[in-house]
């Protein structure tokens, strides 16, 4: 299966055709949505949508030799926050239903 890519915009077209609610409004909301979930994430609390999944942060541990893939240059990373998602029942469910091309 080929990768699709959805886009902001393409989410907000699809809420200002189903809803008949201003394109600009809907714009606004969707991006406050966004920077409540990033607010949330910053203050390390978890983001539970039911249905949908959850994103919380995880704490990466740090190291001391880590290794630019680019310029090869060798590095260390302290330890830091990022962004996991695991998907809710309801989510992995659907996924589970996607028929499997063979090729």
């Amino acid at each position: 299966m080929a990768v699709k890519k959805v886009t902001k915009n393409e989410i907000v077209d699809r809420i200002h055709a189903k809803s008949k609610i201003e394109r600009k409004v809907v714009l606004e909301v969707f991006e406050g949505v966004i920077e409540e979930f990033k607010d949330a994430l910053k203050d390390c609390a978890t983001v539970e949508l039911r249905g949908f999944g959850t994103l919380e942060p995880r704490l990466r541990n740090g190291r001391s030799k880590a290794r630019n893939p680019r310029t090869g240059e060798v590095l260390s990373v302290a330890p830091h926050y990022v962004a996991a998602f695991r998907a809710g029942n309801e989510l992995r469910s659907a996924l589970m239903e996607i028929p499997v091309e063979k090729n």
